[in-house]
């Protein structure tokens, strides 16, 4: 990643020198023409319908995965803070046994998401009878689902869980998470849909990361192409 600007190593941006990404990439825009946008259309109502629906606790007691959110100057910004209050309220209700802090060093920093989520439930009334679990190696949501199941997998098998994240990021940690076998409920970090230009915005991006990567991953299955569907297994 050397050479590339600290903006485009987080997210899709990432991948931009992947051959597998871009011809996914091709093949969404081919299939956004060809359905005259009705497929994009169809990806964003299922973003809306999770964003909108999803509860705030956990319908019954299971591990908790937190999604992070890239620091800012090594603050954590609003919306990680909400998915940290969003899990203290489960633990403190005894909905979940152990939880899991997802995010590596995203913003280039010594302090990764996990670890400055941690710090910022333990000062703010954490009950510490619920075990905290870092996962830190990852940089985007796929990797940090994919680690953390390599993470549960050690310590002796993966439970079902709940994937703790904002309301707009909820359709692609499922989707993903579903790819990679977990047993998945989402939970929103927000008590209510905010609504509004930012996340509607918000939204309509999450909408075409989506597409892409289930045009991507079905593509690949068409084609036989292993290393993609590999990375989604």
């Amino acid at each position: 990643m050397n050479g590339v600007p600290k903006t485009m190593r987080r997210g899709p941006w990432r991948y931009l020198g992947d051959g597998d990404i871009l011809v996914a990439a091709g093949i969404t825009l081919l299939a956004f023409v060809g359905s005259l946008g009705l497929l994009y259309v169809a990806h964003f109502i299922r973003v809306w319908r999770i964003a909108t629906g999803s509860p705030v606790r956990t319908k019954a007691p299971c591990t908790l995965l937190v999604f992070g959110r890239k620091l800012v100057g090594g603050q954590l910004e609003s919306d990680f803070i909400s998915r940290l209050d969003r899990a203290r309220d489960n633990a403190l209700e005894g909905l979940t046994p152990k939880v899991l802090l997802l995010g590596g060093r995203s913003d280039g920093g010594s302090l990764s998401e996990a670890e400055a989520g941690r710090r910022w439930l333990h000062g703010n009334g954490w009950p510490t009878a619920v075990p905290l679990m870092l996962e830190q190696e990852s940089v985007d949501s796929l990797e940090n689902l994919r680690h953390a199941r390599d993470i549960l997998r050690r310590e002796g098998g993966v439970p079902a869980v709940a994937l703790v994240t904002s309301r707009y990021h909820l359709a692609r940690c499922l989707y993903l998470a579903r790819r990679l076998a977990f047993e998945a409920t989402p939970v929103a970090a927000e008590p209510a849909f905010p609504g509004g230009y930012r996340y509607v915005r918000r939204m309509a991006l999450e909408a075409g990361y989506l597409m892409w990567i289930d045009m991507g991953f079905r593509w690949a299955r068409l084609t036989g192409n292993q290393r993609v569907v590999a990375r989604l297994s």
